[in-house]
């Protein structure tokens, strides 16, 4: 299952490879060692709101196989793991008491790894919001910024010493679009005025949190990760390019513009600035420098103009995949030239740091067969965005690292079990884990890159 070595070299030698997971998806003890439910907790157990009511109550049990759960990474011959830590293990109710179970916790598992070499790259808060504070606002009050701060500092004080970098927040779209928009992720709002709100106090959350974590560690590389959006108009006429550049700045501008430049991009304030609680100071706080940044792709968005001239999205509609574009088994469409664009069209708008391919990768639904998983989609997937990422990188995109989504099969969120991203496939009933030859690729193209160092 090994790349061939020409393949491997596009890569530098200190190109780092990884995994990732996220705490909620993967842990499970849901209830155990003091952790309080999160707002995932909750709506997972809304009727209708996530595939046939599943949860993340025991997920991939990874609470307690944690020590085999790094062997097995270890034998890829990865750099690096990317994984969250649960603010509701820390924090029960998101403030106050700290639960120095949850931290016992995360110490034996940044000690597992650095005794196994393995580079500590966490995250902060990969959408696991404690529910105590969802009865004061969640993301839509200031409060849970000044919270996060706090959880910021507590976390670095303890297990800082050992990381390699530290994200503050994954996927600000998610938890703003997705979780306050359009009400398909947790806590399911469809309010406009919620997630003007929580565009901004999420973005506050991250200025001050990194502002924490410097006070602590001054020297700990500092970054986000964000899902950055590939964004093509479905034609070339003038009013499909405007609405293109709306939905860019909708989806992107949002997070890249007051991270990175200081300010708000002018036709998403002139339609929702009066509802984001900016205060005076806001954006400096949240224009903090940056060490690095990380980008999760997985499929391109093409939109066309609804005949409508306003920032407001959906008024750029989202066309769907036409017949004959290959889709994933989730059905988003492959299309590897969208990551390479992307990176290089977002150094083209913004003064932005190096960067990390945080999350990639595809779903495909393949099951276990003779004790084996055949998985060859999910290659040749993998390997035409490899090879963008090293397109970008030939152009002058200084991508450091990619980090393959995901270790293994978890809980996919609002879809529940039915979806598997991993390239070890995991059999829910037993807990087994399967290496797919998706794994055994990804482990061959490491050897091989390793030989070129």
């Amino acid at each position: 299952m090994a790349i061939s070595k020409n393949s491997a070299a596009r890569f530098s030698s200190d190109f780092l490879f990884g995994v990732a997971t996220a705490a909620y998806q993967i842990e499970g003890a849901a209830n155990e060692d003091g952790r309080k439910p999160s707002i995932w907790d909750a709506f997972s157990k809304m009727p209708g709101r996530v595939y046939k009511g599943h949860s993340g109550d025991v997920a991939c049990d990874h609470y307690h196989r944690w020590e085999s759960d790094l062997d097995l990474i270890q034998s890829l011959g990865v750099d690096a793991y990317r994984f969250s830590i649960a603010w509701p293990r820390i924090l029960p109710d998101g403030r106050g008491q700290v639960n120095e179970k949850g931290l016992d916790f995360y110490d034996r598992l940044i000690d597992g790894m650095v005794e196994r070499g393995l580079k500590v790259y966490p995250t902060l808060y990969h959408w696991d919001l404690p529910l105590t504070l969802a009865g004061y606002g969640g993301w839509t009050a200031r409060n849970t910024a000044e919270a996060f701060a706090e959880y910021a500092e507590i976390v670095v004080k303890r297990l800082g010493d050992r990381m390699d970098a530290l994200a503050t927040i994954n996927e600000p779209w998610c938890i703003c679009h997705l979780s306050h928009l359009y009400g398909i992720h947790a806590p399911g709002e469809k309010s406009p005025e919620a997630f003007a709100a929580a565009v901004h106090t999420l973005n506050l959350a991250h200025g001050l949190g990194v502002e924490a974590a410097r006070s602590v560690r001054p020297d700990l590389p500092m970054g986000i990760v964000i899902n950055a959006h590939s964004v093509y108009a479905a034609s070339g006429s003038a009013d499909d390019q405007r609405a293109a550049e709306r939905a860019y700045e909708f989806h992107n501008g949002l997070f890249f513009s007051p991270l990175f430049e200081g300010s708000y991009p002018a036709e998403v304030v002139e339609a929702y600035g009066e509802m984001m609680p900016i205060e005076e100071g806001d954006l400096k706080t949240i224009n903090q420098p940056l060490d690095w940044w990380g980008l999760n792709y997985y499929t391109p968005l093409r939109v066309k103009n609804d005949g409508t001239d306003s920032a407001l999205y959906p008024q750029a509609e989202v066309v769907p995949p036409k017949p004959g574009p290959e889709l994933t088994d989730i059905g988003w469409e492959i299309y590897e030239t969208g990551l390479s664009d992307l990176m290089t069209g977002l150094y083209e708008r913004y003064n932005l740091p190096p960067m990390f391919i945080t999350e990639n990768g595809a779903c495909y639904n393949d099951e276990l067969v003779d004790g084996v998983v055949r998985d060859q989609r999910r290659i040749d997937y993998l390997e035409k965005h490899f090879s963008a990422v090293a397109e970008a990188r030939d152009a002058g995109v200084p991508v450091k690292g990619y980090f393959l989504w995901s270790l293994m099969d978890n809980y996919e969120w609002a879809e529940g079990y039915k979806m598997r991203f991993g390239i070890v496939h995991v059999d829910y009933d037993t807990q087994a884990r399967t290496l797919k030859d998706s794994a055994l690729w990804y482990r061959g193209l490491i050897s091989e890159h390793v030989s070129t160092r």
